[in-house]
């Protein structure tokens, strides 16, 4: 349980990391703080004497406490440097993040950068935490990959406060809009129609679709399914549509699958479209279970084409996610923001821009014609 001490020290210094208290501006009074969390004088003075020792805020005799100026060019003069990149994703060491890690590390560590990986697990709070530890520290700039970024997100102040500190960012895999930043992408919206263009061709009309709603990959792969269905005049069945969010990843789509399997025959799908290879493994064992064979009963289609795609019996049909080459390329434009931002471009018509994967269809044998 945090100390009242703590929660006085913590809440100052979010204010400064969110841009809340501006660099030279004057903070909340003794009296203020006293009142606001219900403390003495005491703790408000230990809380405040420590973040004047950490640099975080500066007293002026019979002024008052004003928040330090913590941005690059102060902090020049005060003689810290540093090549320092942090990149955040969602999660380091499952699925494709190591790949994507990977190839962002080599970049940056053969152009003298070292690298910091932090984690959100896809949680706002904890994004927020990685957050503040990013702007206490110096980093000449961050790879982010957003935390749940199909829903309004509680941290964008963070974000600005980036911007207010000249420190470039970019985000990977998908972005806020709110923020309208540099990103590396995939297209995720033709991927999800190649997935349901593929099945079509192949004689399929009764597809279920799981998608993950609160990242806008999953999002923009649901609209790609829609958009084959009407492209190919074949009528989209809405209990087809199933969507789960990131707490449920775990036990939603196995329930719905379970569910659907166990109504009449006559009422299944014949094929299934999955989010991404990992829960296309996890369906995979429900149909076993059922003692259904795949693709002979069922054809199923994955996205990312990762290391799982080809670890069972059934190698999977699946969607090329860049990984590694969406990491080199990531690493290589937050170097060159970098450099832009030192005026190290010479040319006047030099413009640093988001770049959009183009993603392909692996088809393996987790796909068959349907049978007339």
């Amino acid at each position: 349980m945090k100390t009242k001490y703590s929660i006085v020290r913590d809440s100052i210094k979010s204010k400064v990391l969110d841009g809340t208290y501006q660099p030279n501006q004057k903070i909340s009074s003794e009296s203020e703080l006293m009142e606001e969390f219900g403390v003495s004088r005491h703790t408000v003075r230990l809380a405040i004497g420590d973040l004047v020792i950490e640099g975080w805020l500066y007293r002026e005799q019979g002024s008052g406490t004003f928040c330090a100026d913590r941005t690059e060019s102060a902090l020049q003069l005060a003689g810290e440097k540093s090549k320092n990149i942090a990149i955040i994703t969602t999660y380091i060491s499952d699925y494709i993040f190591p790949s994507i890690i990977r190839g962002a590390e080599k970049y940056l560590s053969e152009n003298g950068y070292n690298v910091s990986l932090f984690s959100t697990n896809n949680n706002h709070e904890t994004e927020k935490n990685v957050l503040e530890t990013i702007l206490s520290q110096k980093f000449d700039g961050v790879i982010v990959e957003p935390t749940k970024s199909s829903i309004a997100n509680p941290n964008i102040n963070y974000y600005l406060n980036l911007e207010n500190q000249n420190i470039p960012y970019l985000m990977i895999n998908s972005f806020y809009d709110e923020l309208d930043p540099i990103s590396i992408t995939l297209d995720d919206e033709k991927g999800g129609f190649l997935q349901t263009a593929h099945l079509m061709e192949l004689g399929h009309k009764n597809i279920v679709g799981f998608f993950k709603t609160d990242d806008k990959q999953g999002a923009k792969r649901m609209k790609g399914y829609l958009k084959a269905h009407r492209d190919n005049q074949i009528t989209i069945i809405p209990k087809n549509i199933i969507g789960y969010k990131t707490d449920e990843m775990s036990t939603k789509p196995l329930g719905e699958l379970e569910r659907i399997l166990s109504m009449n025959n006559i009422e299944w799908p014949t094929a299934i479209i999955c989010y991404n290879d990992q829960l296309a493994m996890k369906l995979l064992d429900i149909i076993r279970e059922r003692k259904l064979k795949v693709p002979d009963d069922i054809s199923i289609v994955g996205f990312d084409n990762s290391f799982l795609a080809n670890i069972s019996e059934v190698k999977l049909t699946t969607v090329q996610h860049p990984q590694s080459e969406l990491g080199a390329a990531a690493a290589k434009l937050i170097v060159e923001l970098i450099n832009d931002k030192k005026g190290e471009h010479k040319k006047d018509d030099y413009k640093v821009e988001s770049v959009v994967f183009e993603p392909e269809l692996i088809v393996r044998n987790s796909t068959k014609k349907i049978n007339a």
